[in-house]
């Protein structure tokens, strides 16, 4: 329960900080004032989900991160899914599983352009 109630006070602090940036410093981000928040809110775990999912259509973490539009368009999709709970049930097993198991994905069309054997 503490832990909670830190993370919750920590994440507090860091909106705070978001909301004294000026324009300059989110212009050198290259993100709005939305977008950092929304990053700072996602679950810390969407990284490593969506770099899992990507592995699954053949795509290295490093693809995945080479457009900085398109990996934070990838963030955002993955950050406000509604299939945690399959994403769940399939990235233990990533290693294996098919493209066609992972199409309940919504970032699964995208993965698949990206995919060196699209």
């Amino acid at each position: 329960m503490f832990e909670r109630i830190q993370a919750m006070f920590a994440k507090w602090h860091q909106i705070k900080e978001i909301e004294a940036l000026s324009p300059a410093d989110l212009h050198d981000l290259g993100m709005t004032r939305d977008q950092v928040e929304f990053f700072v809110r996602m679950p810390a775990d969407v990284p490593e989900r969506m770099a899992k999912m990507a592995s699954v259509f053949g795509l290295t973490e490093d693809q995945l991160k080479a457009n900085k539009a398109d990996y934070m368009d990838l963030l955002n999709v993955c950050g406000h899914c509604g299939a945690r709970k399959a994403c769940g049930k399939l990235l233990p097993h990533a290693d294996t599983a098919s493209r066609a198991e992972a199409d309940f994905c919504p970032n699964a069309p995208t993965y698949g352009q990206m995919s060196p054997t699209h």
